[in-house]
């Protein structure tokens, strides 16, 4: 059975840093994106940011120049490094993952259960 367990997550001032992670367990055949999604109160779930194996990656707009992802393909582990927190990236950060379970199966979209993120004073 795959599974993302993340970590990290916690409370920080305004303006301090976290570095969350997420590994990946059980077998799987590859995994192509891996990636950190989030969702404030009330809100919908939102993309932060994405990576390909080969490192190409995506940043929402709101994040861009604070939070760096990155990737360990031999430990099928992503990061995401988040500095400069205000307020508003208060949320519960999902770990996520585009991965094909089988040699022989269909990608699959793969979530974890997610960690807290507050910012605040």
């Amino acid at each position: 059975q795959v599974q993302l367990v993340e970590s990290g997550g916690g409370l920080v001032q305004p303006g301090g840093s976290l570095r969350l992670s997420c590994a990946q367990s059980g077998s799987i055949f590859a995994i192509y994106v891996m990636g950190w999604y989030r969702q404030a109160p009330g809100k919908q779930r939102d993309l932060v940011a994405t990576i390909t194996g080969s490192g190409i990656t995506n940043y929402s707009d709101s994040v861009k120049g604070r939070f760096t992802i990155s990737r360990d393909n031999a430990e099928n582990t992503v990061y995401l490094q988040m500095n400069s927190l205000k307020p508003e990236d208060t949320a519960v950060y999902y770990c996520y993952a585009w991965a094909q379970p089988g040699e022989w199966l269909d990608g699959t979209d793969y979530w974890g259960k997610g960690t807290l993120v507050t910012v605040s004073s």
